[in-house]
């Protein structure tokens, strides 16, 4: 089975850049890489790491689940949005039926209410990181992840710690994987959990000799 693979990276990122009217070289700028790099990304010749990622959509003020949504693929354009359908019968906040308005509200932006493992959009990021989407709910700012650490692979290729918004959970279902937190560092194995503020400096590597696989909630602050 061949999960979905979605629209490149890196024209989500130009398309994001542009729209807020910030040059190439003021986006580097601001998360403290060369503009080159910025260039790579964009242009799809180089992945981003998973700290680089972050730290371009919290300076371009996106989530990073933006990244997943509807895409029409050449040069970065939007797709264009699809008609909603009647407005469906719907319950206060918090509700089941208001949830379930929700799916029904944009068939052409969701993911869900069930993802098969054939239909899981991809990112192959850089340093040996895949992330792949179990599911989304609109207008919710979490990300509901799969995600895999390849031996060797790191969330940080150049060994840094990242920060971001929000407080992620994660769970490790196979392999290993080391988290640095803050002046702290822990081994993840099978059946282990973590949770904390993604402010708290942090890490993740794989020094096993197989891949650390898991399922990651990060909540975005609004």
């Amino acid at each position: 089975m061949s999960p979905v693979v979605v629209p490149p990276v890196g024209a989500r990122i130009r398309q994001a850049r542009t729209a807020r009217g910030m040059s190439l070289r003021g986006l580097a700028r601001e998360i403290g890489v060369s503009a080159s790099l910025i260039s790579q990304i964009e242009t799809g010749k180089s992945q981003p790491s998973v700290s680089t990622l972050y730290a371009i959509t919290t300076a371009l003020s996106i989530p990073v689940e933006s990244l997943f949504d509807g895409y029409d693929g050449i040069d970065g354009e939007e797709a264009a949005p699809v008609p909603a359908p009647a407005s469906p019968v719907a319950g206060p906040p918090g509700t089941v039926l208001h949830a379930l308005a929700a799916f029904a509200a944009d068939p052409g932006h969701r993911i869900g209410p069930l993802v098969r493992a054939e239909e899981r959009e991809v990112l192959e990021l850089d340093s040996g990181v895949v992330w792949e989407r179990l599911g989304h709910v609109p207008g919710a700012d979490v990300d509901f992840l799969l995600v895999t650490y390849r031996p060797g692979g790191a969330s940080s290729g150049s060994g840094g710690l990242m920060r971001h918004p929000g407080t992620e959970y994660g769970y490790l279902t196979s392999g290993e994987l080391v988290l640095t937190l803050g002046f702290e560092e822990y081994t993840l194995r099978p059946g282990d959990a973590v949770s904390f503020e993604s402010t708290t400096p942090h890490r993740y590597r794989n020094d096993g000799d197989e891949p650390a696989v898991g399922v990651w909630f990060v909540f975005s602050m609004p």
